[in-house]
């Protein structure tokens, strides 16, 4: 009789791929989570070469042992939800408010947490971008205003004859601090705190001193040493890191933690790295990467049995 009845529409298969079945069900899933992401109605042929795509990915990786647990794709579905600001299960609810199941979207982020994995661990020599790479394209990148120019009288040069701008990169050793306030406490709480930290910042010369003030202070923390280069920090936070002195605090800001200042230890020239190199380091890199992908997923492609009903 179950035979007699059919199958519904919806659990067909419409594509076998090296065996495994992707049905209409699949692409119609998919197709909903496409269009919640991109607010764009994607063809079928689209969802169904992604989702093509997706098995390649997949059977290719778990052949070079890449297959990440349950948790891991929970864990990553959790950053996720976290980066909207949202929990889990918020999150899992709005995309079944939608019609999209959330195991549609795991699915997406395994593909895609795999096949990132794979791309580098196989390809990782090639992919690689050196100091010179970077250090021309750095000198391509560089403003007509910022090229080597002639110095004015008193105006400081490097070593090359350019003149010395903004774009220096410094290390920064700091301490983070927070002076707590529990959630939930009334606003006159968090502004008490912030007076006090303004009080506390006007007293403190330097990181020893900061260190012995807040490890003896009841509701307050002073975090182990961070180093960070300017390629590392916002540019916002450099630009305050710039502006305070050394061994002073920076101006106090309110958080969930509660007030939060950053006493900073040193801050040294070098040249490891500037915000600007490092962007053209990540653009390089994210340029190699998308050709090694799109280069290996069309040979995985090729190789694979792809039957269409």
């Amino acid at each position: 009789m179950l035979m007699a009845s059919g199958t519904p529409a919806s659990a067909q298969v419409a594509v076998m791929v090296n065996g495994e079945p992707i049905t209409n069900y699949d692409i119609e899933q998919r197709s909903k989570l496409n269009f919640m992401s991109t607010h764009k109605q994607p063809t079928r042929q689209e969802v169904i070469d992604e989702l093509i795509d997706q098995k390649v990915k997949i059977k290719e990786a778990k052949q070079f042992g890449v297959d990440p647990s349950v948790s891991d794709i929970d864990a990553s579905f959790a950053d996720m939800s976290s980066r909207m600001r949202i929990t889990p299960d918020q999150l899992a609810k709005s995309l079944e408010s939608q019609g999209v199941r959330p195991d549609t979207l795991k699915a997406r982020i395994r593909a895609d947490m795999v096949w990132t994995s794979l791309v580098r661990g196989r390809f990782k020599e090639s992919l690689q971008v050196g100091e010179r790479e970077v250090a021309a394209a750095a000198r391509e990148d560089k403003p007509a205003e910022d090229k080597p120019a002639e110095a004015k009288p008193g105006e400081a040069t490097n070593e090359q004859g350019n003149k010395e701008t903004s774009s220096e990169s410094f290390e920064y050793k700091m301490q983070p601090i927070v002076l707590i306030v529990p959630r939930g406490s009334a606003p006159a709480a968090v502004e008490l705190r912030q007076k006090e930290a303004e009080t506390l910042r006007s007293r403190v010369q330097s990181c020893d001193e900061a260190n012995s003030l807040f490890k003896a202070m009841q509701n307050a923390a002073i975090r182990e040493p961070v180093t960070k280069t300017s390629a590392d920090l916002p540019a916002a936070l450099r630009d305050l890191l710039d502006k305070t002195p050394i061994g002073h605090l920076t101006p106090p800001e309110t958080t969930k933690q509660g007030v939060e200042m950053v006493a900073l230890c040193s801050r040294k020239p070098t040249t490891i790295d500037t915000p600007q190199k490092k962007a053209i380091r990540d653009k390089m890199f994210s340029d190699k990467f998308e050709a090694k992908s799109k280069a290996y997923l069309q040979q995985v492609r090729k190789a694979a049995m792809i039957e269409y009903r």
